[in-house]
């Protein structure tokens, strides 16, 4: 027979811990009011891109970002398709950042959910930089985002890829 076990300290906090199978699971409770999110379920990822890309000008152009600095679910595809497709229904800050070396026209980083333009970025005009955050609903199933860029030198560009200027990242803000 499991128990829980509910114990408490004078900073108001309050602990709940029920015997698991292979251990114990335990969630501490602040001393306020509201919904309860336990940090090890909540989705993130951040990956960077490590090979140039050429954005052709005028074009939407789906950037690749290989290279993850850390994906605590493993919902990252940074092999194949180069999305992120939370299993966890929810709220999510989705942002990102490209450069190319456009010295004219505008330039425009998107996200893009289930292959569709969703939210546009700052339009820099007569340079390559651009980014963009916004949250996003995922559906914790189908749904999936992926960051796209555009510019309109004139003629094609290539994407920087560095980590401070070619990321692209998402975390669960809240569940639904």
């Amino acid at each position: 027979m499991s128990s829980v076990v509910i114990s408490g300290d004078t900073s108001g906090a309050i602990t709940l811990a029920a015997p698991a199978v292979s251990g114990t699971n335990t969630a501490t409770l602040p001393a306020a009011t509201g919904t309860v999110m336990v940090s090890g379920n909540m989705p993130a990822f951040s990956a960077t891109s490590t090979t140039l890309t050429t954005v052709t000008t005028a074009t939407f152009t789906k950037i690749a970002f290989q290279s993850e600095e850390f994906d605590t679910n493993s919902y990252y595809d940074n092999a194949t398709n180069y999305r992120f497709t939370p299993l966890i229904a929810g709220y999510y800050q989705v942002s990102g950042n490209v450069n190319t070396a456009a010295a004219t026209g505008t330039a425009l980083t998107t996200i893009y959910k289930n292959g569709s333009r969703f939210k546009d970025g700052n339009s820099i005009i007569s340079g390559g930089e651009s980014q963009v955050s916004a949250l996003v609903y995922l559906n914790g199933s189908t749904d999936y985002v992926e960051l796209w860029y555009y510019q309109s030198s004139g003629i094609s560009q290539t994407t920087q890829v560095n980590v401070w200027n070619a990321y692209f990242q998402a975390a669960m803000i809240r569940s639904s």
